[in-house]
């Protein structure tokens, strides 16, 4: 006699949820969690990651002072005066050929000048509102704390 197994009706159906305990993937709770975890993220990095942009374009902007003051210098050295200028005068390229502003979309330059004496003003706009740079002939340099540094 052979030993077969026996087989029976209910053994041989597959069952209906056997399927469903085997699938792989994520579900909506999870995702849900993945999503708020990567807002938080965003949510703290964001700020701090406008304040280094904003910075970096402030200290290029003192950097586009100290070209403008070169220039000054140059002037000084030539003719024995500084050119006169009105307060408020804007810093332009074609008042200063050999100087062009790395940051002129986010900062206005202007300047007040004597025969003897200058100063050189740097002013946010936009996303950098706010910060005000200056300096001045006997290189005195300011930057208001919304430039993201007081000394330069």
């Amino acid at each position: 006699m052979q030993n077969t197994p026996c087989v029976s009706a209910h053994a041989a159906k597959p069952r209906a949820n056997s399927r469903a305990k085997h699938q792989s993937g994520f579900t909506l709770i999870e995702l849900l969690v993945a999503v708020v975890v990567v807002a938080i993220l965003a949510a703290v990095a964001l700020p701090s990651y406008t304040g280094y942009i904003n910075k970096s374009r402030a200290k290029s902007a003192s950097a586009d002072l100290a070209a403008l003051a070169l220039n000054m210098e140059n002037r000084y050295q030539l003719q024995l005066t500084y050119p006169v200028y009105a307060a408020n005068t804007a810093a332009t390229t074609t008042i200063f050929s050999a100087w062009s502003p790395t940051q002129a979309s986010y900062f206005n330059y202007t300047m007040v000048s004597t025969a003897s004496s200058y100063t050189l003003t740097a002013t946010g706009k936009g996303s950098s509102a706010g910060c005000t740079i200056t300096l001045d002939n006997l290189n005195a340099r300011t930057a208001s704390s919304s430039c993201g540094f007081t000394s330069w």
